[in-house]
């Protein structure tokens, strides 16, 4: 696929946005992320993470229009460390989902599992081994045509191999709910299995913690 230039993601979001870009959604294939993908992955990123936060489209926390290097450096890591971050794609990037395995989640977050209020019910041995889902991005414009759930059977059919059985993925819901995110969960018949609260950019979050067996 070809690299996505920031003047060449300007052009897509305007096409978007008119309508002139069309999405073949048969087409879509899903693939490991690539160093080479770092700008179209930038370019979903912007699509759906800027200042302004739509509840019904989904959202990125990150404001990713803001600093264009720091981002992309980001995306450049995490492609090189992660063992789980796919890319969707037809014509053009359409997606992408950023997965944790337990290790590499707790060496960023080495109080997750403490800081999360625990559903009473929820059974903490699902903790011993699991992956987390931290970023499931679609081009925005384009939610609601099964591209996420590609993306998820992707990774539930990779992590499946390696004897993984447990995801966990957070959804906002405070101070700006991600209705799209909500609904995924449902789709997806995630179960809530607790609440984190996280300070950030000045502002405390609420997310919730939902929980899924494969």
């Amino acid at each position: 696929m070809e690299v996505i230039n920031i003047n060449e993601s300007q052009v897509i979001k305007k096409n978007l946005a008119d309508k002139k870009i069309k999405i073949n959604t048969h087409l879509i294939k899903v693939r490991k992320a690539l160093p080479k993908d770092v700008y179209a992955i930038y370019n979903i990123a912007c699509s759906v993470g800027s200042k302004s936060k739509d509840s019904t489209q989904g959202f990125l926390m990150d404001n990713y229009v803001s600093r264009p290097n720091k981002y992309k450096k980001f995306f450049s890591k995490k492609i090189n460390e992660l063992d789980y971050f796919y890319i969707a794609e037809s014509n053009i990037a359409v997606g992408f989902l950023m997965a944790y395995t337990k290790e590499q989640w707790l060496k960023e977050n080495p109080d997750w599992i403490q800081d999360i209020y625990w559903a009473p019910d929820f059974d903490i041995n699902r903790t011993n081994d699991f992956i987390v889902i931290d970023k499931t991005a679609i081009l925005a414009g384009q939610t609601g045509k099964g591209i996420g759930s590609k993306l998820y059977k992707k990774l539930i059919d990779d992590i499946k191999r390696e004897n993984i059985n447990n995801i966990f993925a957070e959804t906002i819901i405070s101070p700006t709910p991600n209705f799209a995110s909500l609904s995924f969960r449902k789709k997806q018949r995630y179960t809530l299995a607790g609440v984190r609260y996280e300070g950030y950019d000045n502002k405390t979050y609420t997310d919730l913690i939902y929980y899924k067996s494969v």
